[in-house]
């Protein structure tokens, strides 16, 4: 079996939010940059900071603040840290800093 590689390919505009403690900010919406708006894909995620973000994600920006409000149910992004996480489409997100603010870009796409 075959297994193919592709680099991170920007499918739409980069967002971003600054993570705050101890509530994280509104959710931000990163969508895919398809006519529809509608194809699932990945998303690259920067955390540009010296601390921790605990990331929210959810289909509204409520979810995605309620979320990054708990450790179980937030995804770690440690500082200065680049992930490609894979959600469905349009998805909102936001974060908790571990300790003052942390700026954090999310941009959707395809590919790792």
């Amino acid at each position: 079996m075959s297994t193919f590689v592709l680099p991170f390919a920007p499918l739409g505009a980069t967002v971003s939010f600054t993570a705050a403690t101890p509530t994280p900010p509104a959710g931000v919406q990163a969508p895919i940059g398809d006519a529809a708006g509608t194809s699932a894909g990945q998303y690259r995620v920067v955390n540009d900071s010296v601390v921790t973000v605990y990331l929210g994600v959810g289909a509204t920006s409520a979810a995605a603040i309620a979320n990054a409000s708990a450790v179980a149910t937030s995804i770690p992004v440690l500082a200065g840290t680049c992930e490609v996480l894979r959600f469905g489409p349009n998805v909102f997100f936001t974060g908790k800093s571990a300790s003052g603010t942390a700026v954090v870009y999310v941009t959707p796409g395809q590919g790792i």
